[in-house]
């Protein structure tokens, strides 16, 4: 049984990794997809492969720091497929990785507008559309870093992703009376182009590695399933978490 069957998604950050898994894994199960980031062609790829596995997708193009591509993307849904039900807001950057005192507030305020203020873009123009169809579910790429685990170096990062589990929170209380869920997901290390920047040398990938409770990364398609449950209906009384996806790095002292 298909679990998305009748709905329309909006999954930003889809050109790779995340959102790519998410985007295919949706149409999958139903959906019929919005697909965000800011390569083209990239974006182009993914829709002939949901659409050559018999899947349904359009394409949108541009910098989720833009509100126009929030609106654009919203009215894509709308005009294309009827309506909004699922928006997975996931598109992100670790920034420049600097301690506090060395970090420019040029530095500091990009990764602020790329990880928090483009949710929030995003959210502005997803709701009215979710309201006008009765409810839908809301999903933040957030991450452990500044959740339970602090590392040097991600203070704009770590800012910036704490910042939208405080984002889906508000939503969740003012928006559930009108069936719409808010919730954040918070991904482990995920072997991603992203995340490959940071396990840059087979030492760098082993010792995150052995942060995990599991000693391994995540593969994208483990955190799309995850993203998958809270797009269903399945999480249908789950709203207003920070739901952790992250293989045991946050209970592991091993």
């Amino acid at each position: 049984m298909e679990q998305l069957k009748g709905k329309v998604a909006i999954v930003t950050g889809a050109s790779s990794g995340i959102g790519y898994e998410a985007a295919k894994l949706f149409a999958r199960e139903g959906a019929k997809v919005v697909v965000c980031a800011r390569r083209q062609a990239e974006l182009n790829a993914l829709v002939t492969e949901i659409a050559g596995a018999g899947g349904q997708a359009v394409a949108v193009a541009g910098d989720v720091r833009d509100e126009t591509l929030a609106a654009r993307a919203v009215e894509v849904a709308v005009d294309s497929f009827g309506g909004l039900d699922i928006a997975f807001n996931n598109a992100g950057a670790t920034g420049d990785a600097a301690p506090v005192h060395e970090l420019s507030v040029e530095a500091w305020r990009e990764t602020l507008e790329t990880n928090l203020t483009a949710a929030f873009l995003g959210a502005r123009h997803q709701i009215p559309a979710m309201m006008a169809r009765g409810g839908g579910s809301l999903i933040f790429t957030s991450t452990f870093v500044g959740y339970t685990v602090g590392f040097p170096g991600m203070g704009a990062y770590g800012a910036s992703k704490a910042g939208l589990i405080g984002l889906c929170k508000v939503i969740a209380a003012e928006y559930g009376a009108q069936g719409i869920r808010a919730n954040a997901l918070l991904p482990g290390g995920t072997d991603t182009p992203m995340g490959r920047a940071v396990t840059n040398s087979p030492e760098a990938l082993a010792f995150v590695q052995s942060l995990h409770a599991l000693k391994r990364l995540a593969e994208p398609a483990e955190i799309a399933r995850s993203a998958l449950f809270l797009a269903s209906d399945a999480s249908s009384f789950v709203t207003g978490t920070a739901m952790l996806v992250d293989g045991g790095v946050s209970i592991t002292r091993t």
